[in-house]
């Protein structure tokens, strides 16, 4: 990507379109009760996704954006399984029939805290409430650091079958500088032990914009990794907001990389996939060819959620746990964050949730064109209108915006298609925010574009 872009834009702040409009745009006017008639309302034909969040972890890292607490007491984690559990079986009461699963996530925080005994315990409940597909994937977040061989056991007893491996940087150094500690050897052990007990698909998160982070460092994270052969990787690139994240003060703020190293060190990683013959998915992925992931981007059925980039064809998104996010045909809604506010809710037999939003019509339609900027990096606007009988205006970019991009080489309109132009990549957000009607200019709540 060419330097000027690269100071262009280094101070833009955009959001990173998991869903639209984004979370900060939730608000209070969707309670429990609306949440309740939103499940009741549900067609039984609909196919469900699961998201279980355990906000728990034993070791403050200090990068970390995420919903999570510390704690090194197991009753504290068992006390909390019980809620979620609750909270399962009221939600699964509230439906109209035993629903389809097709596609399940465990997130956190890290999810294995809970242990084997509680993966079983929890998985168990899941299927009694629900009806698993045959060929669901079932999903979990591990930290390489937790997995021993009872707990890989576990794993494969309870049905999952990929997992998503935190490894962040192999760098000793950028390890020392973010509080997580991780030798090259326990991650290869992980991938061994997973594998012996008959997991096969994995995928890494790796970061970029570290502290003390350079390019060759970088570049040589994934070089290792790719020893390991996991299926897919998704390059994240470090999102600092000490205003918001209150221990990443932690972090040295000077020993962060600027704007053009960390576009650098993006481009390195990528293009070191790349040459390894891993296929580019939207913004920051990464796959084999083969993948599943890989196969819905050239077959058009690539989506993007609270996950980021995924294959899941789930009609709804239920979401369990403090601080867990739900899709509905109607809206979004989510779950109290804070502990103490989730546990009243559910320990006083009610739903935990804080907030939501209800869509309209044209937040729908531009959530589809925002997902397919996304996924492809181009969009049909007149198709879009089409799909959602909705006049074509009503989709159009802030002319302001879409301007500055045209006139950057940034992308380009032809009739009512909108493309992002090659070797910019790294920009699609600013793209996808060009269509964003909720965007608050200058928001310091969203991470830096670049």
């Amino acid at each position: 990507m060419r330097a000027e872009l690269v100071r262009w834009f280094e101070h833009a702040r955009v959001p990173r379109y998991t869903s639209y409009p984004t979370a900060p745009h939730f608000g209070p006017g969707i309670d429990a009760a609306r949440y309740e008639a939103w499940l009741r309302a549900l067609d039984p034909q609909l196919t469900l996704s699961l998201y279980l969040h355990i906000p728990y972890c034993r070791q403050l890292c200090w990068y970390c954006g995420c919903h999570t607490y510390i704690t090194h007491r197991d009753d504290r984690v068992a006390a909390y399984l019980d809620l979620l559990l609750a909270e399962i079986d009221r939600v699964a009461a509230l439906l109209p029939g035993r629903f389809r699963v097709v596609h399940l996530h465990w997130g956190g925080g890290t999810p294995s805290i809970v242990g084997p005994s509680g993966l079983r315990r929890t998985m168990e409940r899941l299927r009694t409430r629900f009806a698993f597909m045959p060929d669901a994937e079932l999903a979990i977040e591990l930290d390489p650091r937790m997995v021993d061989a009872e707990l890989a056991e576990a794993l494969a007893e309870v049905g999952i079958n990929r997992v998503s491996l935190g490894v962040q940087t192999l760098d000793p150094r950028v390890q020392e500088a973010i509080n997580r500690p991780q030798p090259y050897r326990q991650v290869a052990e992980c991938f061994r032990l997973l594998r012996r007990v008959g997991i096969r698909h994995f995928s890494v998160d790796l970061l970029y914009g570290l502290p003390a982070q350079t390019r060759a460092s970088a570049r040589e994270s994934v070089e290792r990794l790719l020893d390991l052969e996991p299926d897919r990787a998704a390059v994240f690139g470090y999102a600092h907001l000490p205003r918001l994240k209150r221990h990443q003060r932690l972090i040295d703020a000077t020993s962060l990389p600027d704007a053009e190293e960390r576009a650098a060190q993006f481009e390195a990683m990528a293009a070191t996939f790349e040459d390894a013959g891993y296929v580019a998915i939207g913004l920051d992925h990464f796959a084999r060819p083969g993948d599943s992931m890989a196969r819905a981007l050239a077959e058009g059925r690539l989506h993007r959620n609270f996950q980021g980039y995924t294959t899941d064809p789930a009609d709804v998104l239920l979401g369990f746990g403090a601080s867990a996010i739900g899709s509905l045909p109607r809206g979004y809604v989510q779950n109290a964050a804070d502990l103490r506010a989730y546990r009243a809710a559910v320990a006083g037999g009610g739903l935990p949730i804080q907030r939501g939003l209800e869509l309209s019509c044209q937040d729908r339609a531009i959530r589809a064109v925002i997902e397919r900027i996304m996924c492809y990096g181009e969009v049909d606007l007149a198709a879009i209108a089409r799909q959602f009988a909705l006049p074509v205006a009503m989709l159009a970019p802030d002319p302001e915006r879409m301007a500055l991009l045209e006139s950057l080489g940034v992308a380009r309109r032809s009739g009512q298609r909108v493309v992002l132009e090659p070797g910019h990549r790294p920009l699609l957000r600013l793209l996808a925010a060009a269509f964003d009607r909720y965007l608050e200019p200058d928001s310091r709540r969203h991470a830096v574009a670049i």
